[in-house]
């Protein structure tokens, strides 16, 4: 293995003492957020300043800065976006920006970025012909999804295009949810995924029928740990990347050292151990390979299992009316414990003040802050973060070594963005489309859309099939990526003409076809004009916005468009699309959130979508759609599951919140 094709360890950092745990393990590459337009918003985050000087630190010890910029950009947040790279490029210099949407490329480009671009896990490019549509847009390494196993990722790597690289998650957190497909945080309240303000619902507690409580949606971490040895075989592969910019440096600086004793040892049988051991000291979840092994998959939900991150270290005791637990470790001073999980009323975090020896006694300090009723006897403490002597110290004097790199005085960014042409108005009459999964008995009276699959394309008269739109999935996983092509070309030999894409990276299956009509459908994410001109570039004609949006967003965007736009108004938008099921999750029956919200879970083809139980119906804001300048509205139907109750209610989404 040359020196050429090593992988880099990519390690994340949600505050300074991260950044700087990174570079004392040896970190290849650091990547942060801003206090913007960060998937992370939870996060502490950097400033402008504060980033120019531990880059410079970074580039000194031979470590890369990428700042992630991986959220969506609503149609009035482009030009911030754009001051913001225009303000990194002359200040922190870093070697990539990390974005997932379309509008982030064609910003980049006019603000002068000199660095990579990398499309992150969020922009969902899923399937291998959709490589060179990246490339040609620019991007020069791509984030791949967390649940492609070893075969899938040999794949896509196979069909890299020159001088376009992976990357591959190998520890840290996993969503239940396919990254870019999950809607439910936004659904339930306007907190978007997609914004870096996901609530994690999924790691709730849900109820089947009159079963006991569990976390049936909330997932394992995911540790390749000694898997990763076939990726050193694979040139195109050329970062692995560790999860979890809201962890401290503790966790930081052991995954790092961990899995740079897995990349820089491969046969040494005594350095896997102890970069295990490692792991096991990191504080994260408890962790699992997940679906890497083909032929071993491992389910990383187990409802009946811990899944709080954190080490679990003991349990609240009540002595007389105190509070108090015994700890099955040392604790050191400085050290950071949680009481209760993360969604459990009263949950805190709290620093160690003093060494508590293991089976001593910690009473946990009265708080005026906890309103309701005191923590149960039985709740779980969990060590979240530690402060190592020795680890403090190497901070410390990197630290210190900052003062080496004063910050400069950052200007103020003139920066406007180039805006598209708008698209003509066309004076036709709006259209109505309704998406089936099956061809419907007796007559219909809007237009038609299908999911493309073969089993609806061999049911459809002929004659619909011309007149029909034909939806392609949300995820296509690269062993399916021959199966569309197929389908692709039945489908154009028995007529059909309009498709819709749910990802930027399927146009690449209509490169070579004329006569087609493409739209850009509301899977694409697509919430600006920058990244509509983007869709229109690859051939798309007009797009359907993604239903999330609140009103005061589609106003801004319907102003000007590069294309004719489009609405979800009605129907069933999933919570969410994964490749995950727990093994006790029925399919069509209902599953009740701790607030009654209820949901289901269908399956179709690879994926289980999980459905609110409860539609979106906005069909009295048609009128005010129309004068904005909408020409196409869809209904998304579903068949209803038999054994979950008709709601009461419908939803809205986020038409009169601001979506966050």
């Amino acid at each position: 293995m040359s020196k050429k094709h090593i992988p880099e360890i990519m390690a994340p950092a949600g505050d300074k003492n991260a950044y700087l745990a990174a570079v004392a393990a040896g970190a290849d590459a650091v990547y942060v957020g801003l206090k913007h337009f960060s998937a992370r918003m939870q996060a502490q985050n950097f400033s402008i300043s504060e980033l120019t000087q531990l880059a410079s630190l970074g580039r000194d010890r031979g470590t890369k800065t990428y700042v992630a910029m991986n959220t969506l950009v609503k149609p009035n947040d482009a030009e911030a976006a754009g001051r913001l790279i225009d303000r990194l490029q002359r200040n922190v210099k870093p070697y990539a920006l990390i974005v997932q949407d379309l509008a982030m490329l064609t910003l980049a480009k006019q603000a002068g970025f000199t660095g990579e671009l990398h499309l992150s896990t969020l922009a969902n490019l899923s399937h291998p012909a959709g490589l060179a549509v990246a490339k040609k847009l620019g991007a020069s390494r791509v984030v791949v999804p967390r649940e492609l196993n070893l075969d899938e990722v040999k794949l896509m790597a196979d069909a890299c295009p020159k001088d376009l690289d992976l990357e591959i998650f190998v520890h840290g957190a996993l969503c239940h949810c396919v990254s870019g497909r999950c809607y439910w945080s936004s659904y339930l309240g306007g907190k978007s995924g997609l914004r870096g303000r996901c609530v994690q619902p999924c790691r709730r507690l849900y109820t089947r029928g009159k079963e006991q409580a569990e976390r049936l949606f909330s997932c394992s971490d995911l540790s390749l740990d000694v898997l990763t040895k076939p990726l050193l075989s694979m040139e195109r592969v050329t970062a692995w990347k560790i999860e979890g910019r809201k962890k401290g440096p503790h966790y930081v600086y052991y995954t790092v050292m961990a899995y740079r004793m897995l990349r820089d040892n491969p046969q040494d049988a005594q350095a896997k151990k102890t970069a295990v051991d490692l792991l096991d000291q990191a504080l994260g979840r408890p962790t699992s390979h997940s679906l890497f092994l083909p032929q071993r998959p491992f389910q990383p939900i187990q409802p009946k299992e811990e899944t709080s991150s954190g080490r679990l270290v003991g349990e609240i005791k009540r002595d007389q009316k105190k509070l108090y637990f015994e700890p099955r470790e040392q604790l050191e001073t400085g050290d950071l414990i949680r009481v209760g999980y993360e969604d459990q009323p009263g949950h805190r975090t709290i620093p160690i003040r003093r060494r508590v020896p293991k089976r001593g006694r910690m009473d946990i300090p009265f708080s005026k802050k906890h309103v309701g009723p005191p923590l149960p006897t039985g709740t779980k403490v969990f060590l979240v973060d530690r402060r190592e002597p020795e680890l403090v110290k190497r901070l410390r004097e990197l630290d210190g070594e900052l003062a080496l790199f004063p910050a400069p005085e950052t200007k103020e960014s003139t920066f406007t963005p180039t805006w598209p042409k708008a698209a003509p108005r066309k004076k036709t009459r709006p259209e109505s489309i309704s998406l089936f999964r099956q061809p419907p008995k007796g007559r219909f009276w809007d237009r038609p859309a299908f999911w493309l699959e073969k089993s609806v394309l061999g049911k459809t008269p002929a004659k619909t099939v011309s007149q029909a739109q034909w939806w392609l999935p949300p995820v296509i996983w690269p062993d399916e990526d021959k199966k569309y092509r197929s389908l692709l070309r039945e489908a154009t030999r028995k007529g059909a003409r309009e498709f819709v894409l749910n990802a930027p990276w399927q146009a690449a299956f209509f490169e070579d076809r004329k006569g087609v009509t493409l739209v850009a459908g509301p899977f694409c994410n697509l919430s600006n004009r920058l990244a509509l001109d983007v869709m229109r570039s690859l051939g798309c004609s007009s797009a359907i916005l993604n239903p999330e949006l609140p009103l005061e967003d589609l106003q801004a965007v319907s102003q000007n468009p590069p294309l004719q736009l489009g609405f979800v108004i009605k129907g069933m938008w999933p919570f969410g699309i994964s490749r995950f099921l727990a093994d006790s999750v029925p399919f069509d029956e209902s599953i009740k959130s701790p607030m009654n919200e209820v949901a289901f879970v269908r399956k179709y083809g690879q994926n289980n979508w999980i459905y609110p139980g409860w539609e979106i119906d906005l069909t009295k804001e048609t009128r005010t759609l129309e004068r904005m300048g909408f020409k196409t509205f869809v209904t998304m139907l579903e068949p209803w599951p038999r054994n979950v109750p008709r709601p009461n209610r419908t939803s809205e989404f986020n038409w009169r919140l601001k979506l966050l």
